[in-house]
């Protein structure tokens, strides 16, 4: 049998352009003689759907649009499609995640999903009733088994406690699946492709069936979807691997034939970062109908990668920058600033702060008597500078970019208002480390983002001769501490057993117990971690700060 994976990015809610984009990849599928084509998880309407599904009119809508493309879609192949069902039961929420197969005119199976995640990014018990069962169909002498995204992971643990009780694969299985599928909306994180690949190739090695795994590609707000599908052989063997972080349509044909040329499945963990910020910076400005952005280039090495990747996302024509120099801007920072702009061939202008600075200060200074000069006249800086790049945004429909880092939310090391202004962190989920290397790697083949840029220690440059360090601690511990606490939810004591200093550790846990407020206001920020600031963390803002 041929069958066409149907890797696309659906656009949240754009049922017109869902259908378009179906129909597109199904008559193309129709022309290479494929009989089943698979499409992602919830491809009608967009994944996640989050509260929209409490609008009648949107579920109605997603179900219009499937009985549409009941009528249009070529009759000689059958498809499968991610949409939101109705529950056809009397007890339960009212509405399933779940899949159709749509053939000669008719829907010919549904089958709804099981297993609901509820941690991390994902709320979907919040909206969905749990499917009760799991059939397979008959189809040109297979019996095809559909297990949709979560349904696959049964054997995960997310606690020593907590665990799926039921195995829908299993299930199928039982009920003589000779294939199956598994239309997914998986985010992307780093190497996330190898843990997918362990999951169905292990079906194949202990069940003789194989798996044909179709992900979702394309951004929506945080997330980032990176394509990658997958099929594997009745031995576990993978015999298929879909482009990263692009629409396409991927043709297998099965039985696989023996001896077939071995599937490339290296990772280059910083060539996969790259690739999703882009596809993030583009998607999420393209599905909420902008074109244009900016960002205040500082001469530092956060500003600099947001740069670079904003012109790689949206070419240098889309991209303004501004110099917003103060008297504790270094000439070189300046000069720096000019140099990026001029190797990304953007534009630059300066809009100097000197002059407000010390107005703010004068209209607060009755009201500041007796105070000696300290974070407050720091963040006065950048919160003129907020004003004046939203102001920007305003005047020009140019959607402002964020560009501190995982460590600086982490830690509180940003100004509400100021730096924090915008609308998407383009980097909130790179520690500070991680945003060295990256630009290391964007310097590969020559320099873009000059040496000076990534040798100079890095300033906020809101004082005279401010280091960052003078605020936090190295970066390399401090992110080594980060990533202990916030991605393995380690305890303090845990993280002192692993050799770190306990009084370094008390106070990084603090200030990311203090710094709770401000991420609660901070920008979407783009995911390419298992654990990103945002909905992923949730975290109350008035609490005790036990862990500290």
């Amino acid at each position: 049998m041929i069958i066409g994976i149907g890797q696309i990015n659906p656009t949240i809610g754009d049922f017109p352009g869902n259908r378009k984009k179906i129909l597109d990849f199904a008559r193309k599928a129709a022309e290479k003689n494929v009989r089943l084509l698979v499409f992602p998880e919830m491809a009608v309407c967009g994944y996640p759907p989050m509260d929209l599904l409490d609008h009648e009119a949107f579920v109605r809508e997603n179900l219009r649009s499937l009985r549409i493309l009941q009528k249009e879609l070529p009759g000689d192949c059958a498809v499968v499609m991610g949409f939101v069902d109705r529950n056809p039961e009397s007890t339960g929420k009212s509405l399933r995640n779940a899949s159709a197969v749509l053939y000669q005119g008719k829907i010919i199976h549904i089958q709804g999903k099981s297993l609901l995640p509820t941690y991390d990014v994902f709320d979907e018990a919040r909206y969905f009733e749990a499917a009760q069962s799991h059939d397979p169909f008959d189809f040109m002498g297979e019996k095809i088994g559909i297990a949709i995204c979560e349904d696959l992971w049964w054997e995960r643990k997310y606690s020593p406690e907590e665990g799926y009780t039921v195995d829908p694969v299993r299930e199928l299985l039982d009920k003589g699946a000779s294939l199956i599928l598994a239309p997914s909306a998986s985010p992307y994180y780093g190497k996330k492709i190898l843990t997918r690949l362990s999951l169905i190739s292990n079906i194949g090695k202990s069940s003789g069936v194989p798996v044909v795994y179709v992900n979702m590609t394309g951004g929506n707000d945080s997330l980032i979807f990176d394509g990658n599908s997958l099929a594997t052989s009745s031995e576990g063997e993978c015999i298929y691997r879909g482009s990263a972080f692009t629409e396409e349509l991927g043709i297998l044909n099965l039985p696989e034939k023996e001896h077939s040329a071995p599937v490339n499945l290296d990772i280059n963990i910083d060539e996969e970062i790259e690739s999703a910020l882009i596809t993030g910076i583009r998607d999420y400005l393209a599905k909420c109908g902008f074109s244009r952005v900016h960002l205040g280039l500082s001469g530092g090495i956060d500003s600099a990668l947001v740069a670079v990747l904003a012109v790689k996302a949206l070419g240098p024509e889309n991209v303004h920058a501004f110099a917003l120099p103060s008297r504790y801007s270094s000439p070189e920072s300046e000069k720096d600033a000019r140099e990026l702009a001029e190797n990304l061939g953007i534009s630059i202008d300066t809009i100097s702060i000197e002059d407000l600075f010390p107005v703010y200060c004068s209209v607060l200074e009755p009201f500041f008597k007796g105070k000696d000069p300290d974070l407050t006249e720091e963040n006065i800086q950048a919160r003129i500078r907020g004003t004046l790049m939203m102001a920007y945004s305003n005047k020009w429909s140019s959607l402002l970019l964020v560009t501190g880092n995982k460590s600086e939310l982490a830690t509180g090391y940003c100004t509400l208002y100021g730096d924090m202004c915008g609308s998407l962190a383009v980097i909130g989920d790179l520690f500070k480390t991680e945003v060295y290397r990256l630009s290391r790697y964007i310097n590969r083949n020559g320099e873009i983002i000059p040496e000076s840029i990534l040798t100079k220690p890095p300033s906020a440059e809101l004082r005279h001769d401010q280091k960052d360090e003078d605020s936090l601690p190295p970066y390399e511990l401090l992110d080594e501490v980060l990533r202990l606490y916030v991605l393995e939810n380690h305890t303090k004591e845990e993280i002192v057993e692993k050799g770190f200093d306990p009084d370094l550790v008390t106070r990084i846990l603090t200030l990311v117990g203090r710094a709770e407020y401000k991420r609660r206001q901070a920008p979407p920020v783009l995911k390419i971690s298992p654990r990103a600031f945002g909905t992923g963390r949730r975290m109350p803002i008035a609490r005790k700060i036990y862990e500290a």
